[in-house]
């Protein structure tokens, strides 16, 4: 098998993880080395359904010695299995990034004989890329579950960003789709991830040339829709990995049928991509917001309201704390008015003090006075004519949210390597396998 087909099995296999996101770390390039990461540099090129393509996104091999049933790569799975040598997927990254399709590698990998094995095949890619090549650029890798702590740490000495897919939300779900992880092989990385992040941070402080540990942090993904779990269950774990294992992004990917199974969903269901974009709202609310999942969900009200966000969900129910005065109230109040983002919470704050703001001023400022209008008051004032009760607010909020079309955003598949892009976007490029070839062969 041949460089490009391998290429093609192994990016179409990697499709289904969603967790790509800015590099989160600055790297200026230094004399002799290739490339650099900025900290915002990776997300600008996007597929149809939103999600960051400039990264190369591929397996170490789709070979895996689980099982998971969710998962396409299985080893049940009749599929055409790959694998990439390490000196072939480094010098595939570098040739890339040479001819500006990339601007970093998004690693991952099927299980291939054991997690030591598996995981020393990554170490021996980025040692490549990071001392032959002297390549600069962004590296997010996943760890293995189950591989030796030391060889994570020599790993994650050589990568940006390193991750965990915890992939189910309960151990009741995990026994019954993927008998061979267990949740305490899954967080026991995370920890040590953790532990080695805060060491790390220190030797920084003491020793200049310290190698850095995973500047950009740790996140994880959770499958949405191929268990029972409520999202209610999703979100408080969720807030425990924040809090617990200080992970950067827990990321979340509405389960898309692959393979029959009688314990998943028909293969004619549709990805719960609604559901998916409510539980990333609510993830923003307890990071940047201050809310915590208890306050957006219970048990009598374990899933969230599709035609309704989840601030605003929340604010319909409290209708007790409002409205605010917009010249008065503190900051964390701010932050729980629909329409009022972080952003314009700290321009309101800012404006005020040179003077009264009113609802002109505020729409200045940014503030979303559709939303907005029904829980706020501008010294003393309603704005004109409007009428704030319950039952207007939630009207205008349905509605507004309609508008918009959540409930008929039409369903979209995550995009290959080699998929076409939006010709009307200049910043999506679109390679092919002409493309690929030539660069491979050497005639680009």
């Amino acid at each position: 098998m041949d460089v490009i087909d391998k290429l093609t099995i192994l990016t179409d296999s990697a499709k289904y993880d969603v967790a790509c996101t800015s590099s989160g770390v600055d790297r200026k390039n230094t004399p002799g080395t290739l490339g650099n990461a900025v900290s915002m540099g990776i997300c600008h090129s996007f597929s149809a359904d939103g999600r960051c393509i400039s990264l190369l996104k591929v397996l170490m091999t789709n070979v895996c010695i689980y099982d998971c049933a969710y998962c396409v790569n299985r080893k049940s799975n009749d599929t055409r299995r790959a694998a990439f040598t390490p000196q072939e997927l480094a010098d595939l990254t570098i040739q890339f990034y040479r001819r500006n399709y990339i601007e970093g590698l998004f690693l991952s990998s099927g299980v291939m004989r054991n997690p030591d094995y598996t995981t020393e095949r990554l170490i021996e890619t980025l040692e490549l890329l990071r001392t032959e090549y002297r390549f600069g650029g962004y590296i997010h890798v996943k760890a293995i579950p189950g591989a030796d702590p030391e060889l994570l740490t020599r790993l994650g000495h050589l990568a940006d960003r390193m991750s965990v897919n915890i992939e189910l939300p309960s151990q009741e779900s995990l026994k019954l789709l993927a008998p061979d992880k267990t949740k305490e092989s899954i967080l026991l990385p995370m920890g040590h991830m953790k532990e080695r992040i805060a060491e790390n941070s220190k030797d920084i402080v003491k020793y200049r040339h310290a190698t850095k540990f995973v500047p950009a942090g740790q996140s994880t993904q959770m499958i949405v829709g191929a268990t029972p779990d409520t999202d209610y269950r999703i979100l408080n774990l969720s807030e425990g990995l924040y809090r617990k294992y200080k992970l950067k992004r827990v990321f979340y990917s509405a389960y898309t049928p692959v393979l029959e199974h009688s314990l998943l969903p028909a293969l004619e269901s549709k990805p719960p991509l609604l559901r998916e974009h409510r539980l990333y709202q609510a993830d923003w609310l307890l990071r940047f917001y201050g809310f915590e999942a208890k306050e957006l969900l219970d048990e009598k009200n374990p899933n969230f309201n599709p035609l309704m966000d989840p601030k605003c969900n929340w604010a319909i129910h409290h209708m007790e704390l409002f409205p605010v005065e917009i010249n008065k109230a503190p900051y964390e109040m701010l932050l729980r008015v629909p329409g009022i983002g972080v952003t314009s919470a700290q321009r309101i704050l800012k404006a005020r003090r040179t003077g009264a703001l009113d609802f002109a001023g505020l729409k200045k400022l940014g503030v979303v006075l559709k939303r907005a209008q029904y829980f706020i008051l501008c010294s003393g004032r309603t704005l004109e004519g409007l009428r704030i009760s319950p039952d207007s607010a939630l009207r205008a909020l349905v509605s507004d949210n309609m508008r918009k079309k959540h409930l008929h955003k039409p369903e979209v598949e995550q995009l290959t390597f080699f998929d076409e892009l939006d010709p009307k976007n200049p910043l999506n490029t679109a390679v092919s396998r002409e493309d690929v070839v030539q660069c491979l062969t050497g005639q680009m």
